[in-house]
This record gives C-alpha cells, structure tokens and sequence, in this order.
C-alpha cells in the first residue's frame, strides 16, 4: 500500500494517525513519498504542514520570501547568533551582512581553498592508510571542513572535540529540532556561549598581532580591482577570514560591529560543518554504489580533469542530497501554482516543506530524472537552495567538498565493506557512520 493510500484509509478526524505515515515517508523513506506526491498531489495540505514537490513550485515558494519566510529559525538561531540574515527576510540584516560577507569570501580565494582542502583530506586518508579503511563521516568528512574553519575562517576552536560539539549541537537545535525539545535547544545556546566567549578572546589576539593601522573597507575591496600580476593572479587578501574582518574597518554608516563579527564566524562554523560532512558521505556512497559511473568519476579524478570531475560529484548528490526538503512558514494565504491544474491557495501561517529533493527529479524540468548523467545544466540542481536564501558560502562549498571526494576517489582499490559494516549508519536522514575500505 502506498503512503497516499495508507494517509486515506485513516479517517480525517484520526489526525495523529495521518501525520504519522507522512511523517514515516519524510523521514524514511522521502524518494518514494515524494515520488507519489509528484504524480498525484503535488502540492499536499495535511494538518500539520504543507508538501511542495514540483521544480516551479518549490521555486515559487523559495522566491517569495515576503509569503513564505525563515522566521522559523528566529528562535533557534538568535540565541546563538544575534539578529542574523539567516532568520531574516528583506531586512537590513541580509542585505548589509551578505554583502559584507560575500566581500571576505572572495572567488580568488578559491584555488588556494580547495587546495588546502585535498592536504588536508591526504592526510587523515593517510593517516587511516595503514589500516586499509577509514570511518568517513568523523574521521574525513567532518574532520576537512573542522580544520578549514581554523586554517581559512581563522576559528580553530580550543581542540577538535570542542568544535564537533558545537558543531552538532546548534545544527541539531537549529535545523533538526522539528518538535522543539527543550533540551536539544538548551545544548545549542550553552554552545553558542561559549563560542561567543572564546571569540571575543581570539578576537582580541587578531587584532593584537595586527601592526598596521585596520584596513578601511573600501580600500580592502579596492584591492580586488587591481590589475593582475605578471602571473595572471588577482592580489588575494591577506590573513584568515576572521583577520581580515578583525582589522578591517567599517565607516560609521556601517554597523558591523565587534559582536556581528563574532555572530558570523559562528555561521561559519555551524554552516559549514555538518552539511559539508553528510554531503560528502553521500557522495561517496552514490558514486560507490554505481560501478561504471565510478570508473569514469576516477578516470576524471586521475586527469586532474576537476571539471569535469565536479560534475559527477554534484550528479551524484541530486540522488541523496543535503535535505529532503528546507522549511518556510506562510505569512498570509498565498495561491500556489495559479492558473494550473494544481493551483492551491496554502493558509496563512502552514509550514511549508519545499522538497528541493523532490523539485531535482520533476521530469518536466529535468530529464531523464532517474538516469545520471553529468550533462545537465547548473539549474537542475538545487544543492544549495534557491532564492534569498541561497547558501552565501556556496561557491567555497563548492571546490571543498569534490576536493574531498576527489582525494578520496584517488585511493587505491576504493570500496564498500562487505555486507552491514559496509553501509551508512543513518540518525534520521543525517549520515552518522560509514566506514570505506582502500589498498594501502
């Protein structure tokens, strides 16, 4: 019986009982939940949320902001963060602190990003070579983006232990805590303290060590503006990320002051910790879990053909990717879809569930959905949400994890463990383990 079958057979009032087996599909099972969804219901009211699964419609939803918005996240994230863009729609703060951000996160910086990226992928490949396999999850894809955020963010955190907790526990609250448990927001705010504390410490070092008078901003964006050198670089701006903010200094019309600097480098850490790993494990999988297209991803890899690598890496996630879907919340009635067969007016005040998993293999945009195939234009895919909200760091995101699954593609004889040990161990649809076996 299939999940839209079993949800009709429970009558209406038994509304428990009907959330439950949409519930089990979104969490379990999403490929096949929404998969019917697409064919019959494709913008779905139940009485708790709403489900979005089609490409036009998801988009819709993600580019309306001013319908369908984060303030969700408001209570997760500002007790962490302070006011911040991420639970802000069409205010000051996305605005002004986007650009800010975006200006210290330059493209230039990229090559030298993905190169750190793959030494330090080398290594833990490397250290875990002479027992011929290596825990992906803690030991590569967590620990890549945990030394990135200490060697290019300039926030290393007291030790490694430290950072994972932090890591875990603001994503855990902020991202996954669907039923508000008290307890599970309490470990994200003690963690947001102490991030905060620790900061506001190593701040005071960066700018200790700092000799020359702070950089005026203008003068620091200037900088990429400059003629290229005799080597064909642009002039990469100096120090760390949190350096280049500690010291630069913002005119008075510009408020960014020491505590928004510190609320950023925290979005640093929780945004790109976690994702970054299950991304990377994922890919991992997908790509193991397909022979042929594996040896071609491999000879790619061995061609140093990194664009052409990168588009297996980005195939590969379309068929396990980051979320099932993001959460937005209606603001006033909107009309979903107007002028289709499917127009639905969602209520004011549903949470809305816009599946960019589902949207990725909506075969009226993409084709061929269920075949892989590295051809398909950037719009296809939606790994980084849509909208307002597109991940700011998406372009570092970008060459950090193919790098990592590059590095990890280039082992010797790469493959699955034999039977249950070989298969990823799963905390809802979040990767908690998965151990890969190579030659040393």
């Amino acid at each position: 019986m299939s999940y839209l079958e079993r949800y009709d057979s429970i009558p209406a009032e038994n509304v428990s009982d009907r959330v439950n087996v949409i519930n089990q599909g979104v969490w379990t099972d999403w490929t096949q939940l929404f998969k019917e969804l697409r064919e019959s219901r494709p913008i779905f009211i139940t009485p708790k949320f709403v489900l979005v699964s089609l490409f036009p419609d998801v988009q819709e939803v993600l580019s309306r902001s001013e319908y369908f918005s984060v303030r969700g996240y408001t209570g997760k994230m500002d007790p962490v963060f302070g006011p911040c863009m991420l639970s802000r729609d069409n205010s000051e703060h996305n605005w002004r602190e986007k650009s800010i951000i975006r200006s210290v996160l330059p493209l230039e910086d990229l090559s030298m990003v993905r190169k750190m990226a793959g030494e330090i992928a080398k290594s833990s490949l490397d250290k875990s070579a002479a027992t011929g396999k290596i825990e992906v999850v803690h030991d590569l894809a967590k620990f890549v983006p945990i030394r990135l955020c200490g060697d290019y963010f300039g926030f290393p955190g007291p030790n490694l232990e430290t950072m994972y907790r932090w890591s875990k526990t603001t994503q855990d609250d902020m991202f996954r805590n669907l039923t508000n448990d008290p307890t599970i927001h309490e470990a994200s705010v003690q963690s947001g303290n102490e991030m905060r504390a620790y900061l506001s410490e190593l701040l005071k070092e960066k700018r200790a060590k700092e000799t020359e008078t702070p950089t005026n901003f203008f003068t620091y964006l200037a900088q990429f503006f400059q003629p290229k050198t005799a080597n064909n670089d642009q002039k990469i701006a100096p120090g760390d990320v949190f350096t280049r903010l500690a010291n630069t200094k913002f005119p008075g019309d510009i408020p960014f002051s020491e505590e928004r600097i510190i609320a950023h480098m925290i979005i640093f850490l929780v945004s790109s910790i976690e994702g970054t790993a299950q991304v990377i494990t994922q890919i991992i999988e997908q790509l193991l879990k397909r022979p042929e297209i594996f040896q071609k991803a491999l000879a790619a890899a061995k061609a140093n053909d990194d664009e052409t690598f990168d588009k297996y890496v980005w195939e590969a996630l379309r068929f396990n990717p980051f979320s099932p879907f993001v959460v937005r919340f209606c603001e006033a009635d909107y009309t979903l879809a107007a002028g289709t067969p499917r127009e639905t007016t969602i209520p004011a005040k549903s949470v809305v569930l816009a599946s960019i998993g589902s949207a990725m293999f909506d075969s009226a945009v993409v084709t061929h959905p269920d075949e892989f195939s590295i051809n398909r234009p950037n719009y296809n895919y939606m790994h980084f949400s849509y909208g307002s909200h597109t991940c700011v760091g998406e372009h570092i995101a970008g060459v950090v994890v193919p790098e990592v699954v590059k590095q990890t593609l280039l082992r010797p004889g790469l493959r699955f463990l034999p039977g249950d040990e070989g298969k990823v161990e799963y905390q809802g649809y979040i990767p908690a383990r998965f151990v890969v076996a190579y030659d040393k």
